[in-house]
């Protein structure tokens, strides 16, 4: 059994490197093909050629992380049909090779599809993205969103804070923060502007130079507004880095672990999070798509191929794994329009092909 699962193991591995280069190439080119054509726009900002190569260099990481599982599938798919074509399936079945055997031995090799999806998506993509992002910013202008920037909300002891950043400039800095400070019933304690924030190492803000102004509110008529023009002044929050990241960047382009903690910030301070736990729960389940690939690619072992195409049973199967994708963003969409629940919305697309995959294994065993 050892030969056999590193046959197995073998040609699958190289059919999918093979075909994970083949997309990436292709990124690549249409990646490069983008950024030629900012080289003129932006040429007066410094931006090079070296640095067209340099960012699509770093958004390979976050390509390779989205191919990974239909490059599982094309490959495995191609291996698995490919066995039943030369019959040397069926001369490793007559060796011993029973179907519950041959499902584990492709579960064996899902787990290093799944790690591999795992250590891209957590560390490897979020953080050349966000390299990537300041890149880009630094020569063609700065990270932002819409017309307003970011919106963020957080709750203390005895207020409650608007905060609004416009944008992130290349170094990671904030820029154009206005804080709206707010007391227990509603009223307005407190605005802040400044045009630049660092984060410091205890995770408060330190802004500077700072516009403040401060509302007195009495019983009487002796209410007054407090005007502070300060060099720099230090915000108490436990808004960080990641969370500011999460509002200006794409959700699913964080790690899971700063999903989780921009999860528990909006829902501590009464926000809707659905969005966000839709994507933290796809992050989940994602890496566990390559065994939902490899579970769609062993019933073509199973097959006969002498007497048909073999390349329309592939193609087949490459729709069925296209299908999948597209079945994964209408459940994240149609979850976040239902407010379904967010864990069973990223997991149903893999039960449901798991099932049909599984239930079609069986019936081409027993057939067999």
């Amino acid at each position: 059994m050892k030969t056999i699962r590193r046959l197995i193991h073998g040609e699958i591995i190289r059919a999918v490197s093979f075909v994970a280069l083949g997309f990436l190439a292709l990124f690549v080119f249409f990646d490069l093909v983008d950024q030629l054509q900012n080289l003129s726009k932006n040429k007066f900002q410094g931006y090079q050629l070296q640095h067209a190569l340099m960012y699509v260099a770093l958004l390979m990481p976050n390509h390779l992380y989205e191919l990974l599982p239909i490059s599982v599938l094309i490959g495995s798919i191609f291996v698995m049909a490919r066995f039943a074509q030369s019959s040397e399936f069926t001369i490793l079945r007559t060796g011993g090779l029973g179907p519950w055997r041959a499902l584990q031995t492709l579960f064996q090799l899902g787990l290093l599809f799944v790690a591999v999806t795992f250590l891209f998506g957590d560390y490897i993509s979020p953080w050349s993205d966000r390299q990537a992002q300041l890149l880009k910013a630094h020569y063609q202008g700065q990270i932002t969103v819409g017309q307003t920037g970011a919106w963020l909300r957080e709750k203390q002891a005895r207020s409650q804070f608007a905060v609004n950043v416009r944008s992130m400039s290349s170094s990671g800095q904030l820029e154009n923060i206005r804080i709206s400070e707010f007391d227990g019933e509603g009223r307005i304690q407190s605005m802040t502007v400044s045009p630049h924030a660092e984060f410091m190492a205890d995770g408060s803000w330190l802004l500077k130079p700072v516009d403040r102004r401060v509302f007195h509110f009495s019983a009487n008529s002796n209410s007054r507004m407090e005007v502070l023009n300060l060099s720099e002044w230090r915000w108490q929050t436990e808004i960080t880095s990641e969370m500011v990241s999460a509002a200006l960047l794409s959700p699913d382009r964080m790690k899971t672990v700063d999903l989780f903690q921009y999860i528990r910030h909006l829902a501590a301070n009464g926000q809707n999070a659905q969005r966000y736990e839709i994507e933290f729960w796809r992050k989940v389940f994602y890496p566990l798509s390559c065994w939902v690939m490899l579970t769609l690619a062993l019933p073509f072992a199973y097959l006969h191929f002498r007497s048909g195409n073999i390349a329309g049973y592939v193609f087949g199967g490459v729709m069925a794994g296209i299908s999948f994708y597209l079945l994964n963003n209408v459940f994240g969409f149609m979850g976040n329009l239902q407010n379904w629940q967010p864990w069973l919305t990223a997991a149903a697309p893999a039960m449901i092909y798991s099932l049909i995959s599984l239930a079609t294994f069986g019936w081409l065993v027993l057939r067999q």
